[in-house]
């Protein structure tokens, strides 16, 4: 396979509608490996379209693991994932093939690689109850609560973050414990001196922009709409992870005739477009180890430029 014979984990990662999983396939074929996914959002069961799964084809070709195993009804979180990968990590060892993991997440990388706080699970009602009290007070008085007994967990937390700021309050009010203190405890470890390698899909920022806008259209054809309008017919909880997911709130909005198609494909272009952005700087400013960073989408990468 190559002079690191231990090296039975791949990660393939970059902005988002840049062809990991492309490039994914080329290097399982490759090395005959087994694709697992690292995106959050490709774990949910009721969205297809709208995450980019892979096709059914690509998935009879090569194994493809943890693509929407999860019900949309189920908060589903890094932590989760990192156990779930583990497993099959460890499965795949013992049948002596590599791991790819592939998504644009940098932070289920990093939580994979180094680790993550040793925070108890976050009961549910707890999650409703700072999602209800942020309702109805608003973010600034929100945060002027959190300022009470944890102003330290603030300072590099965008105050527009109501993900993490529910977060910081939920930690907080069910453990009895700051998320400050919590931070300060050894990492709960799920890859351990294990070697791996890193392949990072950066193109031409442009360039990916136009593949966003073009992909968002042919979502719109692959049955976006009615994928979301499934989705809206369970009436799930609007603060669930998978009603989130880039496209469904845009979408909703056009189904209940709140915005025309024009402004949703617009809208829908634009947050897409933003998560790009955000990708890019969150991988500028990473500590992780990258091996390869390829300056082109897949379809222009041989195989044989795949070095591992």
């Amino acid at each position: 396979m190559s002079n690191k014979l231990n090296t039975f984990i791949h990660f393939i990662s970059g902005p988002t509608a840049v062809g990991k999983s492309e490039l994914a396939i080329k290097l399982a074929k490759k090395i005959n490996g087994v694709i697992i996914n690292g995106d959050s959002m490709q774990v949910y069961l009721n969205l297809h379209v709208l995450t980019a799964r892979p096709s059914k084809e690509d998935e009879n070709l090569i194994t493809h693991k943890l693509y929407g195993y999860i019900d949309g009804s189920v908060r589903h979180n890094v932590a989760s994932w990192c156990k779930d990968t583990l497993t099959l990590i460890n499965e795949n060892k013992k049948n002596n093939k590599p791991s790819i993991i592939v998504g644009g997440s940098g932070m289920y990388i990093n939580t994979l690689i180094n680790g993550l706080i040793d925070i108890p699970t976050i009961p549910e009602e707890y999650k409703i109850l700072s999602q209800n009290l942020l309702n109805e007070i608003g973010n600034k008085k929100f945060i002027e609560e959190i300022k009470k007994f944890d102003p330290k967990a603030l300072i590099f937390i965008s105050t527009n973050d109501s993900i993490r700021l529910r977060r910081i309050w939920e930690v907080n009010k069910f453990t009895g414990t700051s998320f400050s203190e919590w931070k300060l405890k050894p990492n709960r470890r799920f890859i351990k001196d294990e070697n791996f390698t890193i392949f990072l899909i950066q193109p031409d920022r442009q360039k990916i922009y136009e593949n966003v806008n073009a992909r968002f259209h042919k979502m719109l054809k692959n049955g976006a709409i009615e994928e979301v309008q499934k989705l809206l017919s369970l009436n799930l909880d609007t603060t669930l992870p998978i009603m989130r997911a880039h496209g469904v709130p845009e979408i909703s909005n056009f189904l209940n005739n709140i915005t025309s198609m024009e402004e949703t494909i617009s809208k829908g272009q634009q947050v897409t477009r933003n998560y790009v952005k955000r990708q890019l700087t969150w991988w500028r400013s990473s500590n992780l180890r990258i091996n390869h960073v390829f300056d082109q989408f897949p379809n222009k990468i041989d195989e044989n430029m795949i070095k591992i």
